[in-house]
Order: structure tokens, then sequence, then C-alpha cells
């Protein structure tokens, strides 16, 4: 009887122990999903503040002083990140709604119209975005070209697939210039925004109008 009690005791303090871990594990996994959390919302106000600082005065004028009194971040902190401003800049990143991806759109011109629909989407409606390429697009210091290579190239190399691909088909006409093509769409959108600001223009659907007719076979 003693045996059967000392084994019940002995199962109670070890559910009890077992209980315990499994609540201080928990405990952790959420303090250092917390820490991330706080880390990845520091990181953005950096960013979004030495983007605007690039935006508004250029390069020269950031500094991590100017950096801190924008984003709010004490310089501290900003220090313990990026040794100083030429390396905030070189490891700045241009944030955007997401890469956009061409390779399920079909052929066609509302094929063209759902590409141009989503590049919008990419650039024009994010809160730097396009302000920041354009920043990107017309100068030639280092550390921002290395910005256009985090978006600007890639997403030009997918619609440069995608018109490939609608001359390998025969629907596009040969001699295309993917390039100069996707340049002319970041140029209006930039027109655009610059132009008509925040107002409902349907620029997809009027730069489709424009393109469809160069474009089609």
């Amino acid at each position: 009887m003693i045996t059967g009690v000392h084994e019940a005791v002995s199962e109670a303090v070890s559910d009890v122990v077992s209980d315990a871990v499994s609540d201080v594990h928990e405990a952790v996994r959420k303090a250092q999903s917390r820490r991330e959390q706080l880390r990845e919302q520091t990181d953005h106000k950096i960013m979004k503040a030495t983007l605007a600082i690039v935006i508004s005065d250029g390069v020269g004028a950031v500094t991590i002083e100017e950096v801190a009194r924008r984003s709010g971040v004490a310089k501290t902190t900003i220090y313990r990140r990026y040794k100083n401003a030429d390396d905030l800049l070189r490891r700045v990143q241009l944030e955007v709604a997401g890469l956009p991806d061409f390779s399920d759109v079909e052929l066609s011109k509302n094929g063209l119209l759902t590409i141009l629909q989503r590049i919008q989407g990419c650039f024009f409606d994010s809160e730097l975005g396009l302000k920041a390429v354009g920043v990107v697009l017309s100068s030639d210091n280092p550390s921002l070209n290395a910005i256009a290579d985090q978006v600007l190239v890639p997403a030009e190399k997918r619609f440069s697939e995608f018109v490939d691909r609608g001359v390998r088909a025969g629907m596009f006409r040969n001699g295309l210039d993917p390039q100069f093509l996707f340049s002319t769409i970041l140029g209006s959108m930039l027109a655009c925004k610059a132009l008509h600001g925040d107002a409902s223009i349907p620029w997809p659907e009027n730069m489709t109008a424009v393109l469809w007719p160069v474009m089609a076979v």
C-alpha cells in the first residue's frame, strides 16, 4: 500500500513538474516572439525614417542623429545595429508590397492589365515605395543602386520573361525591348503620382490601352 502511495505521489509530482516545464517553455517562446516583433517594428521605423530623409533631403542628410529624431528610436539602439550612416544606407531596404509574380498571367490584353495592376500594388500603393523608386532611379549613389537590385531588377526580369513568353507564343511583336517597356511603366506611374497624387486614376487601364497596341501582333 505504501508503495502504491509513493507511486501515486511520484506520478503527481512528475505531472506537476512536466506542466511547470511546459509553462516555462511556452513563456520563453512568447517572450522570444515578442522580442522578435519588437525588433521588426524597430527595424521598420529605422528603414522608414531613412528612406523619408533620402526622399525629402537627399542621401547626404542621412545621419544617425536625424534617423533617431525622425524614427523615435534611440541612437544607442541604432548604433547597436549599424556602425554609421553609410552602413545604414548600405543595408536599407526598399519596402514594397511584395515582388509581383507574372508567371501565371495569360498572354492577352487582360493579362497585361493584370500585370500592371500587380505592379501598381507593389510600388504605387506602398507607403514610400514609389517615391523611393523615383529617388533610386535618379541617383548614382552606390547604396541606392543596391536598393534597385533588391526589387526593381527582379521585377524587371519577371516582366521581361512575360514579354519573351508572349513573343515565343506569337502573341507579341518581335523586337520588343522589355527593359524599355518596364522603365516606361515605372515612369508613367511616377508621373501619375506626381500629377494626380492619391486621386482615383485608372492608371492600369489607361496604361494597358497605350501599351497593348504596341505589344500585340
